[in-house]
């Protein structure tokens, strides 16, 4: 396992409850050792080291062929190559999963670098070029977690109820072009990935600390990073400041500004409507490309897809700081653990709007109080990503051979199945919820007013 912040010590205990395994070669590598008692206190091993472009190679490969059988590279770190790890995961036939394409150190923050050169959709690429080009072999999961990961499985089932529930003759698709003619005949305009993280801390958030209930420095890095989403083949108009791309899928634009400072409309149950924070994540991307409709090698239908996040609180305060203050981030970061959080859910879920029932939430309530029940050593968002990556690991056990894969390509019945236990309620919801309800209000607003769904209505402008 690379990585021992918030989601290494949920994660740990699940692989514990959930495969046999060799202890005696169970490794966490880590450059940090706060935690690494509940790493010794097991008899496993405990690496303080900093995986680099130079020295990966020479501190993961004894770890992973030393004695028999299969090895697996658990990757959840940040500010270490996936893509470079993933192929030597590969050449060594071991098996691999992450949660995110996370690059090398510098690339977040690179002054010298493009826009387009920092955004998801160009790290997202590096990986499918890997895949065209070395077909096959033993599997590597990439983006699996939370989201990216379990939303992908989440947009099949809410896709499936919505189909059923509007009377659609269909077969399940068992192929990817099917799945995108589903979609298209079911008459989704878009989706958002749509999550309020309710819980609270037990005490107030001091100045000068960015407080989140996941890792912070993952939070700053995509925050930090162009907003991006999937562009739909419904969208008439565009900003000011979009940007295409010229290579790879095209499945997406950017925008010339950050994610984490972007606001759109959206709806979740507990709250109803809501600003959510536009910020990058791979499954904006992956979702829209996956169910593209092409024709004589033009997409002819594709959904608009994006993230629509609005995290804790505490998490929102410290936004407000930090970009108050031209982007500086906070000396102090901190991740609050189930200890410190009071009460609260994270309700993530998927709004596939714009078909016959006009918007459907499926997803996941899991409350920081059923969490403690649940699984040691995280809260609500912790486990929502943790046990994502358990579902992934079985996944590949059971499909050691299939090569590359995003969570998209996966079996969601299968993976949900394993997933679900940890999820507490997992719903759906129908709502007629639109972002032009109750406006334009008391002042003039540039509305689309013939269809609800563009984004036009949606970016907060």
């Amino acid at each position: 396992m690379i990585g021992f912040g918030s989601i290494g010590k949920g994660t740990l205990p699940l692989i514990e409850r959930h495969f046999d395994y060799d202890k005696n070669r169970f490794t966490v590598i880590d450059p940090v050792d706060a935690d690494r008692k509940l790493v010794d206190d097991r008899g496993y091993r405990f690496e303080k080291v900093e995986i680099t472009r130079e020295n990966y190679r020479d501190v993961l490969t004894p770890l992973l062929t030393e004695g028999e059988g299969q090895g697996f590279c658990v990757n959840l770190s940040v500010d270490t190559s996936s893509l470079d790890i993933m192929k030597l995961c590969r050449e060594l036939g071991v098996l691999y999963i992450d949660t995110v394409v996370e690059p090398w150190l510098g690339f977040y923050f690179d002054h010298d670098a493009g826009m387009e050169a920092r955004t998801n959709y160009a790290l997202r690429e590096t990986v499918r070029r890997e895949k065209r080009k070395n077909r096959g072999g033993t599997t590597a999961v990439s983006c699996c977690g939370a989201n990216p990961g379990m939303v992908s499985w989440f947009v099949k089932k809410a896709l499936v109820d919505i189909a059923t529930d509007t009377g659609l003759k269909f077969e399940e698709p068992t192929t990817r072009k099917d799945w995108a003619k589903l979609m298209k005949k079911v008459g989704v305009k878009g989706i958002h990935i749509a999550e309020r993280d309710t819980q609270r801390a037990k005490k107030p958030k001091p100045m000068g600390v960015f407080w989140n209930t996941w890792s912070v420095e993952g939070f700053l890095s995509e925050g930090f990073q162009p907003a991006e989403l999937g562009w739909g083949t419904h969208e008439m108009w565009k900003p000011k400041n979009a940007r295409k791309h010229k290579k790879g899928c095209k499945a997406a634009i950017f925008l010339e500004q950050p994610g984490a400072n972007t606001r759109v409309r959206t709806w979740c149950p507990t709250p109803g409507a809501q600003f959510g924070f536009l910020v990058t994540h791979n499954e904006s991307i992956s979702i829209a490309d996956y169910f593209t409709v092409e024709k004589d090698g033009k997409a002819v239908y594709r959904p608009t897809c994006h993230y629509a996040y609005h995290p804790a609180n505490d998490a929102v305060l410290s936004l407000h700081e930090l970009f108050g203050a031209a982007g500086k981030i906070q000396e102090e970061l901190h991740v609050l653990d189930e200890s410190e959080i009071a009460d609260g859910i994270d309700e993530l879920g998927v709004l596939l709007y714009g078909h016959e029932k006009n918007a459907y939430w499926y997803g996941s309530q899991l409350s920081v109080e059923e969490t403690r029940d649940l699984a040691p050593y995280q809260n609500a968002t912790g486990l929502q990503v943790t046990s994502a990556v358990l579902a992934g690991m079985v996944w590949a056990l059971e499909n050691p051979e299939a090569g590359i894969v995003e969570t998209d390509e996966m079996d969601y019945k299968r993976c949900l199945e394993i997933q679900m236990p940890y999820l507490g309620p997992v719903k759906g919801y129908y709502t007629d919820w639109t972002p032009l309800d109750d406006r334009p209000g008391f002042f003039p607003e540039d509305l689309d007013t013939d269809d609800p769904w563009q984004f036009r209505n949606i970016l907060v402008r």
